[in-house]
């Protein structure tokens, strides 16, 4: 031990445990709120987080600042967002949404239609994917996916396994497995898609090229 670290007071945090920008005084309240408000203990929560009770403790005193992947993983459990653990207001949102509302967005060839209210724990999407889009891009990330086929045929690859799904299939799956999307047919396939990745840019889902074709 250094000796600045033995001149340090007891229950001081040391600039290691510290994020790099200090979080809101909110965060450390809010997590022990939500932890509580999802009925678990502080021993379940630390173990599925990764993390140790000592440790979940200090984020929960403030004696320690989480880091975005903490954060990521702690609102997943508590079925909140980030948000929500920054103790950001969110505004009120409709619980309805109109098919007239509904805008396409053009990302990487497919088209989106956003079939759920955004800034929520979960993100759904009606999704049309071109036949030849995207054929080489592998998606990892967190967080768990649904996706049932509304027209067309799918190929979906999770990891080394190849599944052919057609119209009325479904997939739920944990979205850090390896994935990889293409339509079958050359009209394209739809999809009805919902995912609880927090923060999504639907440019934004992939890590990029792999080797190999997905056959």
């Amino acid at each position: 031990m250094s000796s600045s670290e033995s001149e340090r007071p007891p229950g001081a945090v040391s600039p290691a445990d510290q994020a790099p920008d200090a979080l809101p005084a909110v965060v450390a309240p809010q997590l022990r709120a939500l932890r509580r408000q999802a009925s678990l203990t502080l021993e379940a929560a630390a173990r599925a987080a990764g993390l140790s009770p000592a440790h979940l403790s200090r984020l929960e005193t403030g004696r320690r600042q989480p880091s975005l992947p903490m954060l990521l993983a702690l609102a997943r459990i508590y079925g909140t967002t980030v948000s929500e653990l920054l103790g950001e207001t969110v505004a009120e949102r409709d619980s309805v949404i109109r098919a007239a509302d509904m805008e396409p967005t053009a990302a990487g060839g497919w088209t989106y239609w956003q079939a759920g209210a955004p800034g929520r724990g979960m993100q759904a999407l009606r999704v049309h994917v071109p036949h030849g889009s995207q054929g080489d891009i592998v998606r990892v990330h967190p967080g768990e996916e649904w996706l049932h086929v509304l027209r067309g045929r799918l190929r979906l690859r999770l990891a080394d396994t190849v599944h052919r799904l057609g119209p009325g299939d479904s997939a739920h799956f944990d979205s850090l497995t390896p994935h990889r999307i293409a339509a079958e047919d050359h009209d394209g396939v739809d999809l009805l898609f919902v995912h609880t990745l927090l923060q999504s840019p639907t440019a934004a889902l992939c890590l990029g090229p792999n080797p190999g074709d997905l056959t």
